[in-house]
């Protein structure tokens, strides 16, 4: 089960950036659970963003070409994190 009370507790703290990363697409997965949770509760971080796969039919290949290509290896995910806090 989604632990909501600590995802509303933690998403609620002043100027918190909300990062949902998933090895599955950005439909219907653990972001979009997250992301009603806390519209049901009102509750408005400072800023929400997904990481996930796209909605769309993917390459095929070795799973580390595959994450760098869809954003979701450590480098790219690191990297789209510094992003949104430096900017």
């Amino acid at each position: 089960p989604l632990d909501e009370a600590t995802i509303l507790a933690e998403c609620a703290r002043q100027g918190r950036l909300v990062v949902v990363a998933e090895n599955h697409t950005v439909i219907g997965g653990l972001g979009e659970a997250v992301a009603a949770t806390l519209m049901r509760s009102d509750v408005r971080p400072a800023a929400f963003r997904q990481i996930g796969l796209p909605d769309a039919f993917l390459e095929a290949g070795a799973l580390p070409t595959l994450h760098d290509m869809y954003g979701i290896s450590t480098a790219k995910v690191a990297a789209q994190i510094k992003g949104w806090l430096d900017g």
